[in-house]
C-alpha cells in the first residue's frame, strides 16, 4: 500500500491551471498524473454506496433544480470536503513508484498537511476571465468562485505553499515555479525512466479520461444528454519524448480497449513511440 510520501500536491480553486501544470510536470518528468476530476464520478457513487445524504439528494435532484439551490446547499452537494478523504483512499491503492503528483480542488492542506503540497491561487480577476471563458452557468461560476474564497481562507490558515496566479506568466512559468518547490522530491524519485515505463503513465492518464466519461453515463439523466461517443478529448500523446506535450483529439468511445500493454500508443502527427507502435488514428 502506498503511504503517500511519493505524491506530490497541486492544489487549487476551478480555473487555477492545476491540471494543465500538473499534466506538464508529469510529461517532462516521467510521473504519475492523478487527476481527481477524472474520479469525480466514481468518487459520487461510493459517496452514495455509503448513504451519503448529500450525494443521493444530487442524484435524485433534477438537474435544473440542482443549480437553483442556495450556494450553501450547491457547496454541500458538490461534496468538496468528502472527496478529499476518498482522494487519499485512490492514491493509497497506486504503486509508490513511481513518484504521483496528484492536483484537483479537493486537495486542501487538512488532508495533506501544510507542507506537502503547493496551492494554486489565482486572482478574482483571472478566475473570472478564465471561467467566463467556459460553457458554464452562472451558478456554477458563482460555486466555483465561492470556492476559491474557501480554499484561499484554509490555505492561508495553514500558511501553505501558494504560486499566485494573476495572469503576468505564461503556463510554462507558473510550472516553472513549482518545479522549483518540488525540486527535491523530483531530484529523489523515483521517476519513470524508460521509454515504457512512460508510456505506462501517459496511458493511465489517458485511461483515466475514458473511465470519467463511461462512469458519468452510467446515470439515467446522464444517458439523456447522449454518450461517449458524442464526446471528444484532448488525449495525451503517448510517444513517451520528454519534451513532447502534445495532445491528440478523438472521440473518447474510439479509445483502444485493454489490455493497455498491446494497444496502440496515442500518437499525435510525426510523433514515434517504441518500436511496433502505430498511431491510434
Amino acid at each position: 500500500m502506498n503511504d503517500l510520501r511519493s505524491v506530490l500536491w497541486l492544489g487549487g480553486p476551478p480555473a487555477a491551471g492545476k491540471s494543465t501544470v500538473a499534466q506538464r510536470i508529469a510529461r517532462r518528468h516521467g510521473l504519475r498524473w492523478y487527476n481527481s476530476d477524472a474520479h469525480t464520478w466514481e468518487h459520487r457513487d461510493r459517496a452514495v454506496a455509503r448513504g451519503h445524504p448529500a450525494a443521493i439528494r444530487y442524484e435524485r435532484t433534477p438537474v435544473p433544480e440542482r443549480w437553483s439551490t442556495s450556494l450553501e446547499e450547491r457547496l454541500v452537494m458538490s461534496l468538496h470536503h468528502e472527496r478529499g478523504p476518498m482522494v487519499l483512499e485512490d492514491l493509497r491503492t497506486l504503486p509508490p513508484a513511481p513518484l504521483t503528483i496528484a492536483e484537483g480542488t479537493p486537495i486542501t492542506p487538512q488532508i495533506t498537511g501544510p507542507h506537502s503540497g503547493v496551492w494554486l491561487l489565482p486572482t478574482p480577476e483571472v478566475q473570472r476571465s478564465r471561467l467566463a471563458r467556459r460553457d458554464l452557468l452562472p451558478e456554477v461560476r458563482e460555486l466555483y468562485e465561492y470556492l476559491a474564497d474557501e480554499i484561499a481562507t484554509q490555505v492561508g490558515k495553514h500558511e501553505a505553499r501558494t504560486v499566485i496566479i494573476d495572469g503576468s506568466r505564461s503556463v510554462e512559468e507558473v510550472a516553472a515555479e513549482v518545479e522549483a518547490l518540488f525540486a527535491d522530491a523530483l531530484a529523489e524519485g523515483p521517476r519513470a525512466m524508460s521509454p515504457a515505463e512512460r508510456r505506462r503513465m501517459l496511458r493511465y492518464a489517458n485511461r483515466s479520461f475514458v473511465s470519467q466519461y463511461l462512469t458519468f453515463f452510467t446515470r439515467p439523466w446522464a444517458r439523456a444528454l447522449g454518450g461517449t461517443g458524442d464526446v471528444v478529448l484532448p488525449f495525451l500523446c503517448e510517444c513517451a519524448h520528454e519534451s513532447c506535450q502534445e495532445n491528440v483529439e478523438f472521440a473518447v468511445a474510439d479509445f483502444r480497449e485493454p489490455p493497455d500493454g498491446i494497444s496502440p500508443a496515442v500518437l499525435a502527427p510525426g510523433h514515434t513511440g517504441t518500436p511496433g507502435d502505430q498511431p491510434l488514428l
